[in-house]
């Protein structure tokens, strides 16, 4: 079952009807479409596009305005049917050139001429209508029998008799069928930058569009009608002829084809997404379980590590950001909440190398990667963990991460077990890192007071002498941020006014009210020594608290 071909203007002078019409002027084209008629005396009262539409005249009426002939032809009219014999006052020359005058035999009256192409698009209709629900039955048991999106596409290029593709949002092939190997990435290739060169997504669920495309030379015919689930573009089913570009009778066929398969395949890409997504979270949900030790047992880590097909012997570093600008789901934005794990996603595919596995999860704001190592040598594996933190540092600032939120690794793991204790050290380091500001790469092995700190900051001792020093300067408030920039800037009182963008008599008096606070001259420097202890102290205390807290909340 194919498509009823459309009536045409050679159609239509064909029809019992039209018996002794002549044409006196133009050529009457064979594949020139005809769908309407309208008479002479309301198109010329009116502005709309005439196209696939012939006009109807009685003689007289055509006579006594020959020079409007002009205007029925920029408006595309295909024909002007003259209901009788042409006044002798008029000859093929007094018509435009172009337009179609056809001179019927004997009178037939506008009411016939009418009907007949009512009928005939009628009939049209019916007939696309059956193969277009042929075409979605034929697809459709296919999907209920579960069917893959490579079998639907030979479905697709069956129906049609030609080659067929599925594209998705981003015009990336997702199938095809049928196109020849030797020639097959240069098609997808012309295919995609000719629908990319369509700029924004259709907003129109049954418009097929028709191109020509060339690829390596040889001309193509595209046939393209785009998926759109809701109110979500996701993609285009393309139909493509090799050569000279199909008749009208094909190109629709091709179109009904392409518009009922775009359901289907929308539908199936749906669903592999579904698929690939409760995967990706299973996935994120071990590698958290990985970084936060919470396996019950070294079976079940195994276990599952086999079910993802990772390799617990192999040696791990861990690298993690935090995005401070992550935008939030709102009804507008309903994918808003995936920007972080895309940019994961990304991260996880820089510096690729066949050797090497990249694992993401994303802890609230935290982006983790667990990444193997491929080197063995010493040397070459803090070059290989340094060089990837620093690409991840740079490529994610370039597609738009928060620039203040640095990169932080820890010492690479070697085996599953140790990645918590990595994480544990990139958390640190991050941290650190962002309180002094650090951007780019950081290593928690560079911050080393920090980490002969972190050995005493989780005890009594430690957060005794906090207290005692700190007082009620708490984190957070502006003495406290007046303190941090005044040890930060080595006691250098204008050099810290300048960074809080104050005048040095203000911060004197500020430095006066930190001393009285805390009962030390903060501008000696011995007592200076002990403050920045003291925050330090501070800040990894409160690192190790959040760390836990989000161990427990997980």
């Amino acid at each position: 079952m194919e498509p009823h071909p459309r009536l045409t203007l050679a159609g239509l002078l064909d029809e019992p009807l039209m018996e002794g019409a002549r044409v006196v002027a133009g050529t009457a084209a064979t594949d020139t479409p005809v769908t309407w008629a309208l008479p002479f005396t309301e198109v010329m009262s009116r502005y709309d596009d005439l196209t696939a539409t012939v006009v109807y005249s009685r003689p007289e009426s055509l006579a006594a305005k020959p020079s409007s002939l002009g205007s029925l032809l920029a408006r595309g009219a295909p024909a002007v049917i003259v209901d009788g014999p042409l006044p002798s006052t008029m000859t093929a020359d007094s018509f435009p050139t172009g337009l179609v005058v056809v001179e019927m035999g004997f009178p037939i009256g506008f009411g016939p001429l009418n009907r007949l192409l009512a009928e005939r698009a009628l009939t049209q209709e019916v007939h696309v209508m059956r193969y277009a629900t042929h075409v979605h039955q034929s697809l459709a048991g296919m999907l209920h029998r579960g069917a893959g999106m490579p079998l639907l596409l030979r479905e697709v290029s069956a129906l049609s008799h030609s080659p067929a593709v599925a594209l998705d949002s981003h015009c990336q092939p997702v199938a095809d069928h049928a196109i020849p190997a030797d020639c097959a990435e240069a098609v997808l290739a012309a295919v995609r930058t000719t629908l990319l060169e369509r700029g924004d997504a259709p907003d129109n669920h049954h418009t097929a569009v028709v191109a020509d495309l060339t690829a390596d030379g040889v001309r193509w015919t595209c046939t393209a009608s785009p998926i759109l689930l809701g109110k979500y573009f996701e993609g285009w089913v393309a139909i493509l002829r090799r050569g000279e570009r199909p008749g009208e009778h094909d190109l629709a066929q091709h179109a009904v084809v392409a518009e009922q398969a775009t359901a289907i395949i929308g539908s199936e890409m749906l669903r592999q997404r579904s698929v690939e997504e409760a995967e990706e979270r299973a996935r994120g949900d071990f590698v958290q379980a990985l970084v936060h030790g919470g396996f019950a047992s070294d079976l079940e880590m195994r276990t599952r590590a086999g079910y993802h097909d990772i390799d617990l012997d192999a040696t791990f570093a861990v690298f993690i950001t935090r995005d401070d600008s992550r935008a939030p789901d709102s009804d507008e934005n309903p994918r808003g909440s995936s920007r972080l794990l895309r940019l994961a996603r990304f991260a996880a595919s820089l510096l690729p190398h066949r050797d090497v596995r990249s694992y993401v999860t994303v802890l609230g704001d935290v982006l983790v990667v667990v990444r193997t190592v491929r080197s063995t040598a010493p040397s070459e594996v803090d070059i290989e963990v340094a060089d990837y933190a620093q690409a991840m540092a740079e490529e994610l600032t370039a597609r738009g991460h928060d620039v203040r939120s640095p990169v932080a690794y820890g010492a690479v793991a070697v085996g599953a077990s140790q990645i918590r204790d990595s994480y544990r050290e990139a958390r640190v380091a991050l941290g650190i890192a962002s309180r002094m500001h650090l951007q780019g790469a950081v290593a928690y092995r560079d911050l080393r007071s920090y980490g002969v700190l972190e050995q005493i900051a989780d005890t009594d001792r430690s957060r005794q002498l906090v207290a005692d020093v700190l007082g009620p300067i708490r984190l957070g408030t502006e003495l406290h941020a007046t303190l941090l920039a005044y040890l930060e800037q080595g006691g250098n009182v204008n050099a810290a006014a300048r960074v809080l963008n104050m005048h040095r008599n203000t911060m004197l008096s500020k430095l006066d009210r930190i001393s009285r606070t805390i009962g030390l001259d903060i501008r000696e420097p011995e007592n200076q020594f002990t403050v920045w202890l003291a925050v330090r102290l501070e800040l990894l205390d409160n690192l190790g608290v959040s760390v836990a807290r989000e161990v427990n909340f997980v």
